[in-house]
């Protein structure tokens, strides 16, 4: 018989006689509140990770281990623990660095299905094997916010419509950072009705032609945030066709953190989504404001680039909000020193602004994906 709380956390065998001298690899905090796991050991207590069943934010990480030990629970239907798992208080649940057969993670879905889950992360993970067949209708958690890093599936890119089957609606936030395969088969995909935020930031080979095969047309209708940070973007125009032709209208475009090119003259002039009100183009290399803007912004972001002068007005779009902050026309010192190849016409604030950042997609502002339901 399967252990229901082992069963909630990887589907863990049951309970393992604890050796006195072993160094605990789950703590607890005070409040009960967040529990880590970290399951470093060659032979790892997997039972240490029952105390984190009081915890609302859990985190467990395999220590690189493969789990293919735990396949034989794979089959235990979870309808029978139902009221156990759905007494658990955990609401946001990280799993990390481990080897997982892909059967093994939907049992895991399945399971959590009967949770209160919102939110679940997936980083560094290996998914091993075939996913199971296509339930008829979703059984795995309702999240309202899905984050993906560094995650390898052994079924390439049709990964995200295969996971998509086995989550309930309602998904509010994506983000998938590091991915081996953004090149989504379109077919294979569900629309993600009430989809909110997209963030494909820190995966610096996609380009303005792989964000044209992952945005699929017609598949996110709702979006309002779009983060490209440190995506291999290359011109706005470029990144403008994308959305042009998924036929999305966020609000809200990020787009810092790219070497951003100048459109170059006589290239298609691209219709902007008429939604669009914030651009970010912060940290971007510019050293001149691109052409082929959105006519109108309410917020325009173009601190720390290059601009050795202040942008006319012509040069700009009608903004109520324009940010300049960082460029070397409003630091003299900057501009003395462009040649210099450690500044590189950078102003130092800006510099050490990026450092500190590490051009992490993680700093996300995920609009309205943190409430509880």
């Amino acid at each position: 018989m399967v252990c229901v709380p082992c069963l909630l956390l990887l589907l863990l065998p049951p309970l393992l006689r604890v050796s006195a001298d072993t160094t605990e690899p789950c703590e607890l905090d005070d409040d009960d509140f967040r529990c880590v796991c970290n399951f470093t050991d060659p032979k790892p207590d997997w039972s240490s990770a029952v105390q984190c069943m009081v915890a609302v934010e859990v985190e467990i990480r395999g220590g690189g281990h493969s789990l293919d030990q735990f396949l034989k629970g794979v089959n235990t239907d979870p309808k029978q623990y139902a009221d156990t798992i759905k007494a658990l208080r955990v609401r946001r649940l990280k799993l990390g660095a481990a080897q997982v057969p892909a059967q093994l993670l939907v049992a895991v879905l399945r399971a959590l299905g009967y949770s209160r889950l919102k939110e679940l992360t997936l980083e560094d993970l290996e998914v091993t094997g075939p996913t199971p067949p296509t339930p008829l209708e979703a059984t795995g958690p309702a999240l309202t916010t899905l984050s993906l890093r560094n995650v390898s599936w052994a079924t390439g890119g049709a990964w995200l419509g295969e996971l998509q089957q086995w989550l309930k609606p309602g998904l509010r936030a994506l983000n998938i950072a590091q991915a081996h395969s953004l090149a989504f088969p379109c077919a294979g995909l569900s629309t993600f009705e009430a989809l909110t935020t997209l963030d494909l930031s820190d995966n610096p080979s996609l380009g303005d032609s792989g964000l044209m095969a992952a945005l699929c047309p017609n598949k996110f209708p709702a979006l309002q945030y779009l983060a490209l940070r440190n995506a291999g973007m290359e011109t706005p125009s470029g990144v403008c066709a994308a959305l042009a032709a998924a036929r999305v209208q966020p609000q809200s475009l990020d787009l810092s953190h790219n070497s951003l090119r100048v459109t170059a003259p006589g290239a298609t002039r691209c219709v902007w989504p008429s939604a669009l009100s914030s651009l970010n183009l912060s940290f971007a290399g510019l050293e001149q404001v691109p052409k082929g803007l959105p006519p109108k912004l309410s917020v325009l972001d173009l601190s720390c680039n290059k601009l050795s002068r202040e942008p006319r007005r012509d040069e700009l779009p009608e903004v109520n909000v324009l940010t300049l902050d960082g460029n070397p026309f409003l630091d003299p010192g900057a501009l003395q020193h462009r040649d210099d190849p450690m500044i590189s016409g950078v102003v130092p604030a800006c510099a050490r602004s990026a450092l500190t950042m590490g051009v992490s997609g993680t700093l996300a502002l995920l609009q309205g994906a943190r409430g509880f339901a």
